[in-house]
């Protein structure tokens, strides 16, 4: 048969993600990509792939897969209990698979997106720039959709045997350690840029209480539930750019942190945006979860993100002279 993979079953949402498709918001584009970057990276490390390749992400219950040919595959974030013919398949580590095998993921045990990544990658053609699904739009990714039951996704399996595959295996993240599961997260944040909106109770109450992760909340932004963050003059500003992270309070009071799918532009005051280093916690709480924000300083959340690069370029090292 062909190079590919046949659907089975889709799981609650699973789409075909990279890092996103930068450059193109002024035209009206959200970046996308995965929501869990570091998880997707270590996905396509594993694998032998470079980190921007694309993967499948998973959402709260995986798929059901069909290898059509021999393959190496990773899987990494969230822990959905995935067995490969009947047998354990671990999270953040190299697997073999053979023509014919199956893979079967039930729903997050910890976490709540996972990724897919195959040596090789998917033979799928980049829409501006970049493979990642955009679901409102309709494009990218597999015919710019979720993936359903009966679909073939084209492989580019590498020409060249795998180096070291016994080597190639990860920590798992402690907040997906699902020996040690957690549903309080603590979520580090700028101040801005629109914070001299909000009341100094409504500031108190943002910083100081405990919010819950509502159902409704998607890959556009995490919806929270808790207390009410007051304004001096309501919450409508004249539109400007949405950054990841972003923390916006409608009228409502309550506050939408602005994720992977955010739209470009928004016109509510945004008190706070969550650093990068910590949108992957995010990206894994699961509905009725609970989290609350700490201020910290610009120079601080510049030297977190200067320590993770360092942190990432010196993974990427490794793997690079496994081969």
């Amino acid at each position: 048969m062909a190079d590919t993979l046949t659907v089975l079953s889709p799981g609650m949402l699973t789409t075909v993600q990279d890092m996103g498709r930068a450059g193109w918001q002024s035209s009206g584009f959200s970046p996308g990509g995965a929501m869990d970057l570091p998880a997707l990276r270590a996905a396509n490390l594993l694998a032998g792939n470079s980190k921007d390749m694309p993967a499948l992400e998973m959402t709260m219950t995986g798929p059901g897969i069909k290898f059509n040919c021999d393959a190496w595959f990773a899987l990494t974030g969230a822990d959905f209990q995935a067995e490969l013919n009947g047998a354990p398949a671990p999270t953040y580590a190299l697997i073999r698979a053979s023509e014919g095998d199956e893979l079967r993921c039930a729903a997050a045990r910890a976490g709540c997106r996972g990724y897919l990544a195959v040596a090789g990658g998917f033979a799928l053609e980049a829409v501006l720039g970049s493979c990642s699904t955009n679901l409102k739009c309709g494009i990218g990714g597999f015919a710019g959709r979720q993936l359903r039951a009966g679909d073939e996704l084209p492989l580019q399996c590498p020409q060249t045997p795998i180096a070291n595959p016994q080597e190639r295996r990860l920590p798992v993240p402690a907040h997906l350690d699902r020996d040690r599961p957690a549903d309080k997260i603590i979520l580090r944040a700028v101040l801005g840029p629109q914070d001299s909106r909000f009341t100094p109770n409504g500031l108190r109450d943002f910083f100081g209480g405990w919010y819950t992760v509502a159902p409704a909340s998607d890959r556009m932004g995490i919806k929270l539930e808790g207390a009410k963050v007051t304004t001096h003059s309501g919450s409508d500003i004249i539109s400007d750019g949405i950054a990841a992270g972003s923390v916006q309070v409608p009228a409502s009071g309550q506050p939408i942190v602005m994720m992977a799918d955010r739209q470009t532009t928004g016109g509510y005051a945004k008190i706070a945006t969550v650093i990068s280093a910590d949108l992957p916690l995010l990206a894994q709480a699961k509905p009725g979860d609970h989290l609350r924000f700490v201020a910290i300083a610009m120079d601080e959340a510049q030297t977190i993100v200067r320590r993770e690069a360092r942190a990432m370029a010196r993974l990427e090292y490794h793997y690079l002279t496994l081969r």
